[in-house]
């Protein structure tokens, strides 16, 4: 039994494509790579929530997840709560660090790939 319905998988795949798509733009277009990197993992982190079901329910469980202090148990949890700290940390980049910013995005994307296949099913290519 799927953990999702085939909106919320629509909507996964869609925001996968185009956070690649993104991340591509960025290394063709360096004037504005930091602002299309930014939207690629903000995507990629969309295509994820996604994959887990409701996204607002996600988004707010991450969220309480980030600001408690205590260690998390939950290693599916763990992983999205990372991944929200790489976001946060890609839009901190200064425009100096292009190309540091497009690794940390390019190994977010890659995460949340392999996330979306995991829950999604084919289809993630």
């Amino acid at each position: 039994m799927p953990l999702i319905n085939d909106y919320q998988r629509g909507w996964a795949l869609r925001y996968l494509r185009e956070a690649k798509a993104e991340l591509t733009a960025a290394q063709k277009l360096p004037y504005m790579a930091l602002s299309l990197i930014l939207e690629a993992v903000k995507k990629a982190q969309a295509a994820v929530y996604h994959s887990l079901g409701d996204p607002a329910s996600v988004e707010s469980i991450v969220r309480q997840a980030v600001l408690q202090s205590k260690p998390l148990d939950d290693p599916v949890l763990r992983c999205i709560v990372a991944m929200e700290r790489m976001v946060e940390q890609v839009a901190l980049f200064p425009d100096t660090n292009r190309q540091e910013a497009f690794e940390q995005a390019l190994e977010l994307i890659s995460l949340a790939s392999d996330i979306v296949e995991l829950f999604v099913g084919d289809g993630t290519d």
